[in-house]
């Protein structure tokens, strides 16, 4: 990992902070967000999260469902979802502090900061439970910690709950697949698109058509 790479995953990145703008249309919606130095894809919609969102189509979901934006970054999978959904609630996790409060700030210049948590994991409070799960997860940081990561978060899913993934097919796509089928995890490819895959995962013994 650069070090380039290396302080995105940083609580708090030292390199000196400033906003840069960001515009992306999401499933019928113009966003306007800031992101920037020190968060990952500062001024741009990163490949693969452009991928997942227009690979997919919003959730249908009932008022009150929670869904967590797994390593949120500045925001885009969430807010995406919390404009296209208005009933759900959202919480956003990364360990970077940066990019925490870019996300906040960005659910509050779209009127939607009731329904938009943006945490540190270990602020999670430890019972709450997720409907459905959406990242573009931190492959760089490595296969163990990866697998640490989604074995951590992955049985926070409620019943019947999904997760929804994107990752690039030469960063292991295909074996995470497999992984997580071989931990309990059933996962199937929803799409694939300029070299990443969209990943459905479930509990073994739920169905798909939730």
């Amino acid at each position: 990992m650069s070090e380039q790479e290396e302080h995105y995953f940083t609580a708090d990145p030292s390199v000196p902070f400033s906003r840069q703008p960001v515009e992306a249309q999401v499933w019928g919606q113009h966003l306007e967000l800031s992101s920037g130095s020190g968060v990952f894809a500062r001024g741009r919609l990163d490949i693969g999260t452009a991928v997942l969102l227009r690979e997919t189509d919003p959730p249908a979901l009932p008022d009150g469902a929670r869904v967590l934006d797994l390593g949120c970054g500045y925001g885009v999978i969430g807010l995406a979802l919390a404009v296209a959904v208005p009933g759900a609630r959202v919480v956003g996790v990364d360990v970077n502090e940066r990019a925490l409060l870019l996300a906040r700030e960005n659910a509050a210049s779209l009127g939607v900061e009731d329904r938009v948590e943006a945490l540190l994991p270990d602020a999670v409070p430890a019972d709450v439970e997720f409907d459905e799960i959406w990242s573009n997860p931190p492959i760089r940081i490595g296969k163990p910690a990866l697998h640490a990561l989604l074995l951590q978060w992955l049985p926070r899913l409620a019943p019947g709950g999904r997760a929804v993934l994107v990752v690039g097919k030469n960063l292991g796509a295909d074996s995470l697949q497999r992984w997580l089928g071989e931990q309990g995890w059933p996962t199937t490819r929803l799409a694939s698109a300029k070299g990443f895959r969209v990943l459905e995962v479930r509990r073994a013994g739920e169905g798909s058509d939730g």
